[in-house]
């Protein structure tokens, strides 16, 4: 049986993949590949590269980073395997926002405008933040981790019905809503890249911070409480930090499929290691994930471009899938 690897063995390994990740989707574009070098002595193509390619690289790095952090948030604080970042209901909360502003004001979650894009991207965050105060107003609190995962459930499950009711009421809605359910990174520029990595940044310190209650919640409730380990602001500091960072990333780049639940289970399959290197290594598998997936999104059907949600499905359903096999198969033997 093959050893984990060391922690920051897998963290130096995902730099580097991310690095190269990077520096690949700024070469790469429905005009062909073209080297930096060359980019530089053609002001046409630094613009693409500049204005278009990197801040879309590195957003998709960032966006997938905040979602596979969130996910390992999520999974620690509910202490199941199977949550993922949309627990608490921030993607129908983000769906509902979307489909309430384009119903209202027209538009389309494809329109480069920049006062649509802004307009569409506040409308999927306070969307996304107001299902998560919804999901804790029926919770009564952060007191109970069940009450909350069944809240959250309850909430995801009627604002979904109240959007596919508005895309049914409203079939124009439903026109521009694709592009935002199927997921894309193509129009994520600059500034949505910047909010990104500082939204990351603030993610990754509050979650290394939680790092050891996180520990604590793996013995039961009860042990943590004995530990003094004040559960109920905790709890609230990990929902706030999962809503933030997932109501980030839905917002710039739409429903992303599979990378949250994804990035933590494959840092458990690589490393054993406590929470506060597994917050870290699955905010960086994250980020590795969706931006291998935009990466195959540009390059499978070029010149054209598939939607990156759907590939992030295909690959993080995929690989749960292998990994179930493994895991029954070991079972079986054993």
């Amino acid at each position: 049986m093959s050893q984990p690897l060391k922690p920051w063995v897998l963290s130096l390994l995902l730099v580097c993949f991310g690095s190269a990740g990077v520096a690949l989707g700024s070469a790469m574009g429905s005009t062909g590949w073209e080297a930096w070098w060359l980019a530089v002595h053609d002001p046409v193509s630094w613009q693409i590269v500049w204005d278009i390619r990197l801040p879309r690289s590195l957003g998709a790095w960032a966006g997938g980073a905040l979602l596979g952090l969130a996910g390992a948030l999520a999974q620690g604080l509910f202490r199941n395997p199977l949550a993922d970042p949309y627990l608490l209901g921030s993607a129908s909360g983000a769906s509902l926002g979307v489909a309430m502003y384009l119903s209202l004001f027209g538009g389309s979650t494809l329109a480069s405008g920049w006062w649509v894009r802004l307009g569409l991207t506040g409308a999927a965050f306070v969307g996304a933040v107001l299902a998560v105060l919804l999901t804790l107003l029926l919770a009564r609190g952060v007191q109970h981790t069940l009450r909350l995962l069944l809240a959250g459930v309850i909430v995801g499950v009627v604002l979904g019905a109240i959007t596919s009711f508005l895309n049914l009421w409203r079939p124009e809605v439903w026109q521009g809503m694709q592009g935002f359910m199927l997921g894309s990174t193509g129009f994520v520029g600059w500034t949505a890249c910047v909010l990104m990595c500082a939204v990351l940044g603030l993610c990754v310190a509050l979650g290394l911070s939680m790092a050891r209650v996180l520990d604590a919640l793996t013995l039961g409730e009860n042990t943590a409480r004995s530990l003094g380990v004040p559960l109920a602001p905790a709890r609230l500091l990990l929902v706030a930090v999962i809503a933030l960072a997932t109501g980030t990333a839905v917002a710039q780049m739409g429903l992303i499929a599979f990378v949250g639940l994804a990035a933590p289970h494959l840092v458990r399959a690589m490393v054993r290691t406590t929470h506060g290197w597994s917050v870290l290594l699955s905010a960086l598998a994250g980020g590795w994930l969706l931006l291998l997936a935009d990466l195959l999104a540009r390059g499978l059907i070029a010149p054209q471009e598939m939607p990156v949600g759907v590939l992030t499905a295909v690959l993080g359903g995929g690989y749960l899938l292998w990994r179930l096999s493994r895991t029954s198969s070991s079972a079986g033997r054993a």
